[in-house]
């Protein structure tokens, strides 16, 4: 088995900075919401990803202003937990000693409040609200796993998950299988197809990521030409 560690939530300071939001802004299923900062950022020659400026903001601040405006319970998953202090956001660490998404997906949802999560990477500065309510509206009562799939992908660091799928992940992770998508096999999933997405995200936008010095000056051309603050 691996070795495990203790994964104790941190609650930040500076809970004033939260944006604003009404009841009305926040989706009626019981879903929070789980940010996964955990990369290497090689290819961005290990500068952070998640504190890359996009026009006025960082990517991180652009990620919680959206995640914000939906969610009222937001998990951010890392390894490095003082880089994140001064944000308004509940912060954990792996629970697993080994490094990979699908560690740092069972941390998050571990920790969850709520029986579903909407796990999103910190290096998406275009997350859509429209997409994500559309991913949680779609949660049934019978679903593991709501994902989108396009193009012949699945995009599992936009996903919704279910509570229910930890103890599948844990022995996948006990036998060392990093795969995100070997344990679908044993859960309900749900996908969600490309006219769906596009219905709310014509661009496809959400699945935009900046992981290298090329997406980064991409990023900057797609803010200007939508017009994003």
């Amino acid at each position: 088995m691996h070795n495990i560690k203790s994964g104790i939530a941190k609650d930040t300071v500076c809970k004033n900075d939260r944006p604003n939001i009404t009841d009305g802004d926040l989706c009626s299923v019981k879903c929070s919401a789980v940010i996964i900062a955990g990369g290497l950022n090689s290819r961005m020659g290990g500068k952070n990803k998640a504190f890359l400026k996009i026009g006025n903001k960082t990517i991180i601040e652009r990620l919680l202003d959206t995640l914000y405006s939906i969610f009222d319970d937001i998990v951010l998953v890392t390894r490095k937990p003082e880089l994140y202090e001064h944000y308004s956001v509940r912060i954990v660490t792996d629970i697993f000693d080994d490094r990979s998404s699908l560690t740092g997906i069972h941390s998050g949802l571990y920790h969850a409040e709520n029986p579903f999560a909407f796990v999103a990477p910190c290096d998406a500065p275009f997350l859509q609200k429209a997409f994500i309510k559309m991913i949680i509206e779609s949660i049934s009562p019978e679903n593991d796993v709501i994902i989108p799939h396009h193009d012949g992908y699945y995009e599992p660091l936009c996903a919704a998950y279910s509570k229910r799928c930890l103890p599948k992940i844990e022995a996948q992770l006990n036998s060392k299988n990093y795969r995100i998508f070997d344990f679908f096999d044993t859960v309900n999933v749900k996908e969600i197809g490309s006219e769906a997405i596009r219905s709310v995200d014509p661009d496809m936008l959400s699945f935009f990521n900046v992981n290298t010095p090329d997406t980064l000056a991409r990023s900057i051309k797609v803010l200007e030409e939508k017009g994003y603050c």
